[in-house]
């Protein structure tokens, strides 16, 4: 595996270089927005972040602070080496339809346990999605579904040249 060189970082900034492998979760308390089609679908302050070597975040929001329509279990699924099996999300606010732009864990393994009943989205598929008033970034390529505020530091796995990493 070539790791590439983590870019400098300031005060206040993190690197995901030192995020850990295997990843973790960590129950946060940073302020979670999830807008769509004018809609702010999703908001709080109780979610769990997941960390990985190499990846920016991604955000677990509690079912109960996500507006019940929005949410259409589709079919499908994926699964995780460290988390388990995934299912899928349309992401539904009125005639806008984002297809598969959220999941879950509904029985993550025991090191996930706290992101039970939670579901994350891909901000590349939102109208906007925001970390404490700060509009995010997706992380790059089509699977990964990390956020990616000014306090990171990269690079970011999902950019071309990446799958080794």
């Amino acid at each position: 595996m070539i790791r590439p060189a983590p870019d400098p970082f300031g005060p206040g900034q993190e690197s995901v270089w030192d995020y850990p492998r295997p990843s973790i979760a960590q129950a946060i308390d940073a302020h979670l927005v999830v807008v769509l089609a004018g809609e702010t679908i999703a908001e709080t302050r109780r979610g769990v972040r997941t960390i990985e070597t190499s990846h920016p975040p991604t955000y677990y929001f509690p079912r109960e602070d996500i507006a019940s329509e929005a949410l259409r279990q589709t079919t499908g699924g994926s699964f995780c080496e460290w988390k388990g099996a995934a299912i899928y999300f349309d992401v539904v606010v009125g005639d806008q339809v984002r297809p598969r732009a959220a999941w879950a864990y509904p029985q993550p393994s025991a090191p996930f346990a706290m992101i039970r009943d939670h579901v994350a989205f891909y901000a590349a598929a939102m109208d906007a999605c925001l970390v404490d008033g700060e509009q995010v970034q997706p992380q790059p390529g089509n699977f990964y579904g990390g956020w990616i505020t000014a306090k990171l530091t990269g690079p970011f796995k999902g950019v071309p040249g990446s799958l080794g990493w």
